[in-house]
């Protein structure tokens, strides 16, 4: 047998990918089981023909139809139209018009031809008629499909005939074995390979509404298999992390977190006290402390985080605290040098404008242990940044940040065979639901007790076509109230594809009409000194209103502001929304937040901005948030690039979720493999970040 000509391997694997062939890539498309698991979105009935006499189709609904072409030409009444008549044995007539078409549509329906078309029929001024069918050329008698057509999520250059033969070679081929113990499964569920076909290739008498709303047991198999893999890799990582190594941070009599406490402005709420001893008592041992500190916007997470600090700090090791932008990560230095400095503790500064001999200084001071604590941006997780004893690592705003850098983090005591405390916040709370699937191996502290005098804040929504009155308001408050106003854009620049105005255009327009008050810009292509120095005069009240994109989202505080208007509300998230409302109603004055959308709204937007209406509570905006966009942003997922869950929903499959919780640390202790191979084939690289 003639051997493999290796320069002919070599100038297929250097072949250009086709468009298709990367469209497939880029969804992840790369694997035999990847394709099985590519689901379709939709389904279309190509197994009957409809004689065109009998056709009728209500809105939405397609039907299928076979005749010959009578004629086929173009008109051009203001637009070139491509005009088809056909005809099928019953005598009835069916009119197809094409807006958009190639000179290979008139080729395949040319005069004579007998064309297989589906579309939703309506009755035009010259009788039956479909506007963009699709269409193929078949021969009298041509065999119909015996199960209903997929319709899977495609991207730009990835035809659905290319995907559908793609996905039916993957399934054929994928590893698709039951991997599971007998008994595992309940008995009402298929096997896995037949679910996989029926899903693919559903026959005509299926029931659509049950694939539709993804509650035949068909469906059910999948979402089982998928939350019982993803409930072995939590309690796996749960397992492993106990048996990782840990410095105990014990916190001393009269130590430093006392002497903090003593100096503060400010009493600690019954519910800081409380997350703060928890904390204290999980540093204490010599496991890593893997723990969410979750409260609403304002509820004073930071001093929280203060004291953890102060506990690791006392115990002669390092801190470092991690914040998604340099505005919130300077308002935390400012807030702990403040506290911290005066009682010994020397602060360093790290972030992407610190450089030259500054960032070497910070550089030094953090690799020798003379700071003792290291606050940043992700520059802090940055390979030239050495530790001498990091042991506790805060991250701000963690699902600002993508899981892999959460990692990093972790691993910055590597070298001493010990893993830092990792002690996460957010202002996003995370329902419970949430919580105990993603995070089997967090303990999650929770403030749920704002501090005192802060004023509830007032919601309202208009269209934009009361942004005159908008802007009127703005001026009685800063001229009657000296208030100050932030307002809030979407986009710094024009796009083509999103109408919105930019905080440029939006910042000329208040500056004209609110002319002898000052009107700051803020947005995130100005340079960090930049950003600050507009900070600190609105801190200062020399601005009285702040135009800014999202750069103010988070950990902002300027009591003196009362008024946020959040021009194009519909296009933010509801914890977004929720985030930036929480930048006034900081001090003792009523507060008022404005959202202005431009309509027509989607059901999406609408929901959000009721949400928002109605209450303030971040707990139940959360539970709302996780209705509207499902889990992946609590998570950080968007940064990660994939859905930690693709099929399974925590809602509605609750019942399946107790099922997988109870059976995973059974197939742990008694199949060891069989559980290795189920995460491998549900999650795969997936798995590393629900460590994180």
């Amino acid at each position: 047998m003639p051997e493999a000509d290796p320069k002919a391997s070599s100038n297929a694997a250097n072949k250009p990918k086709s468009a298709p062939q990367k469209a497939m890539e880029k969804l992840g498309l790369l694997r035999d089981i990847d394709l099985a698991l590519h689901l379709p979105m939709r389904y279309e009935d190509e197994t009957r023909i409809t004689p065109i006499a009998e056709a009728q189709s209500h809105e939405g609904e397609a039907v299928q139809c076979e005749g010959e072409v009578l004629e086929c030409r173009i008109e051009t009444r203001g637009r070139r139209v491509l005009l088809v008549k056909m005809m099928d044995e019953s005598g009835a007539e069916l009119l197809l018009r094409f807006i958009h078409f190639y000179p290979s549509h008139q080729k395949t329906m040319a005069v004579g031809t007998r064309i297989r078309v589906r579309g939703e029929l309506r009755h035009g001024f010259f009788g039956r008629e479909m506007v963009h069918p699709t269409f193929k050329a078949v021969v009298e008698g041509a065999a119909l499909a015996t199960a209903l057509t997929p319709v899977y999520p495609a991207s730009n250059g990835l035809p659905q005939a290319y995907l559908r033969r793609a996905v039916a070679s993957g399934l054929s081929r994928a590893d698709l074995n039951e991997l599971l113990p007998a008994g595992v499964v309940p008995p009402t569920l298929p096997a896995l390979r037949d679910a996989l076909n029926f899903l693919h290739h559903p026959p005509p008498q299926a029931r659509l509404m049950t694939l539709e709303d993804h509650s035949h047991p068909a469906w059910q198999r999948l979402k089982f298999e998928e939350l019982l893999a993803q409930q072995i890799s939590q309690m796996q990582a749960q397992r492993e992390r106990a048996l990782l190594k840990a410095p105990a941070l014990k916190a001393k009599r009269g130590g430093m977190h006392e002497q903090l406490l003593a100096v503060l402005p400010f009493g600690l709420t019954g519910a800081q006290q409380r997350v703060s001893e928890e904390i204290a008592q999980e540093l204490a041992l010599p496991q890593p402390m893997h723990r969410l500190l979750q409260g609403d916007v304002g509820s004073g997470k930071t001093v929280v985080a203060a004291l953890a600090a102060a506990v690791a700090i006392d115990a002669g090791w390092q801190c470092a605290l991690m914040a998604p932008t340099e505005i919130l990560a300077e308002q935390h230095f400012k807030k702990l040098v403040g506290w911290l400095e005066p009682l010994g503790l020397k602060v360093a500064w790290l972030t992407g404008s610190v450089k030259g001999k500054a960032r070497q200084k910070m550089l030094d001071a953090a690799a020798d242990g003379s700071a003792q604590l290291v606050i940043g941006t992700h520059a802090v997780i940055e390979d030239r940044v050495k530790f001498a004893k990091l042991g506790l690592a805060i991250i701000d705003e963690q699902h600002r940040f993508g899981v892999a850098q959460r990692l990093a983090l972790r691993k910055k005591l590597a070298s001493m065979d010990l893993e830092p405390h990792l002690l996460m916040m957010s202002a996003t709370p995370i329902p419970r639901t949430l919580a105990m699937t993603y995070f089997a191996d967090l303990a999650v502290s929770t403030i749920d007790e704002l501090p005192p005098g802060r004023t509830p804040i007032v919601t309202k929504v208009f269209a934009d076509s009361k942004r005159f009155n908008v802007i009127e308001k703005i001026r009685d408050e800063v001229a009657n109230k000296a208030a100050q106003v932030y307002w809030v854009c979407p986009l710094i620049e024009e796009s083509e594809t999103l109408d919105l105005n930019n905080a440029t255009e939006t910042h000329a327009e208040l500056s004209a009409a609110l002319d002898g008050y000052v009107v700051g810009l803020l947005h995130g292509r100005m340079t960090p000194a930049d950003k600050a120095a507009v900070m600190a005069e609105f801190t200062a009240g020399r601005i009285s209103v702040l135009v800014a994109t999202t750069v103010i989202e988070v950990g902002v505080d300027v009591p003196n502001a009362s008024l946020m208007v959040i021009e194009h509300a519909e296009r933010f998230g509801l914890s977004q929304l929720h985030q930036l409302r929480g930048r006034v109603g900081r001090g003792a004055v009523a507060s008022v937040c404005v959202l202005l959308y431009t309509g027509p709204l989607s059901d999406t937007g609408k929901s959000r901005l009721k949400a928002m209406a109605e209450t303030n509570d971040g707990f139940e905006i959360a539970r709302r948030d996780l209705d509207i966009r499902g889990p992946g942003e609590f998570m950080g997922a968007r940064q990660s690039g994939a859905e930690l869950l693709r099929f399974a929903d925590l809602q509605e499959d609750s019942v399946l979720l107790q099922a997988a919780r109870r059976l995973a640390p059974q197939l742990l202790d008694k199949h060891p493999q069989a559980a290795k191979r189920q995460v491998e084939r549900w999650l795969g690289a997936k798995a590393e970040f629900l460590k994180a």
